[in-house]
């Protein structure tokens, strides 16, 4: 018996959704548009929200921010659920790799006292700072406008937790529950940790969800996480070796691409108009002047007669990133 294969080309009788059509025109959409466009309801609610019922579930009038298409803050990683969670589980099994060989080492047993304390001391205390990101990333995409922004927000929020647990982690591996313990009361009694604290709770009552994303993923993160994970890491790591390094690998790895996707968010909105520039550079001088008060006093805990240099170092980089940005 013979049997002929042949190729059929059969042409699609669609190409994609209605909206996408009308966004991108009648050609195959990415999974990422798919999964982000338009898909927000703006339309035929069923009702107002109880809480606040001078405003409709979405909407735009909950930031000072305006928008010609607040689809325009599309996520230059291209994340949505699939994509998000492949790369994160990827990252979580390089810094799971890196801190069991830092614990089958004998890194943690070896740490000289002064190390085991700048950690347990300093860097565990951090886990209350990333309840709090996960907390306003959690406000944002709830109270935000456009899929695009709330969903990336959404994997912010879970991406803070995820952090916050790792530090607890690394609490763990060096002094059992209490390290837990020592931690929550440094953060609630330290002297050094009070301007952060205030500044996280402050955030906590920010209506505006821009100037909240303004004020956390710009401003604190950008202040607190090269003094936490460079010039905090290098200290330690002069002390302990690569101990600091392998345990906090995934901050490292999140916050460079987090960075770029931060800062993506920031230049669309400025981009729109002269007024969204104005306010973002409004929020943005108005919250670093905070964040770096409450770097000071953790840099003037940890470094002594350095800390200046180090706050130095920090708020250069920031005002070159904020250059980039084009504020």
């Amino acid at each position: 018996m013979q049997i002929d294969l042949q190729t059929i080309n059969i042409k699609p009788l669609r190409q994609n959704f209605d909206h996408l059509t009308a966004r991108f025109g009648d050609k195959p959409a990415s999974r990422y548009q798919e999964a982000t466009y338009d898909i927000q309801q703006t339309y035929l609610y069923h009702y107002k929200p109880t809480w606040e019922p001078e405003r409709e579930i979405f909407d735009e009038r909950r930031t000072a921010i305006r928008m010609k298409d607040w689809y325009d803050f599309k996520d230059p990683r291209q994340f949505y659920y699939g994509t998000y969670t492949l790369a994160r589980s990827r990252m979580q099994d390089a810094a799971d790799a890196a801190f069991e060989f830092a614990l089958d080492s004998g890194m943690a047993d070896a740490l000289p006292e002064s190390a085991r304390r700048l950690i347990v001391d300093v860097l565990v205390p951090m886990r209350h700072v990333e309840w709090g990101a996960n907390m306003n990333n959690t406000f944002i995409s709830a109270y935000g406008y456009g899929t695009a922004i709330e969903a990336a927000c959404i994997f912010a929020a879970m991406d803070r937790l995820g952090i916050a647990q790792q530090l607890s982690r690394v609490g763990l591996a060096l002094d059992g529950e209490a390290a837990l313990d020592d931690a929550k009361t440094r953060w609630m009694d330290a002297a050094e940790f009070q301007p952060l604290r205030r500044l996280v709770e402050d955030t906590f009552v920010v209506k505006d969800w821009f100037e909240l994303f303004i004020a956390q993923n710009l401003v604190l993160d950008g202040w607190l996480h090269p003094f936490t994970y460079t010039h905090l890491e290098q200290k330690a790591s002069k002390e302990s070796g690569a101990f600091f390094g392998l345990s906090s690998k995934f901050q490292n790895d999140w916050s460079a691409e987090t960075t770029r996707w931060v800062d993506a968010m920031v230049k669309a909105a400025i981009a729109d108009s002269d007024e969204n520039r104005a306010l973002v550079a409004g929020w943005t001088a108005h919250y670093a002047a905070r964040a770096r008060e409450a770097v000071e006093a953790l840099a003037t805990a940890v470094f002594g007669d350095e800390a200046e240099s180090v706050v130095a170092v920090i708020d250069e980089a920031f005002a070159a990133r904020l250059k980039k940005i084009g504020l």
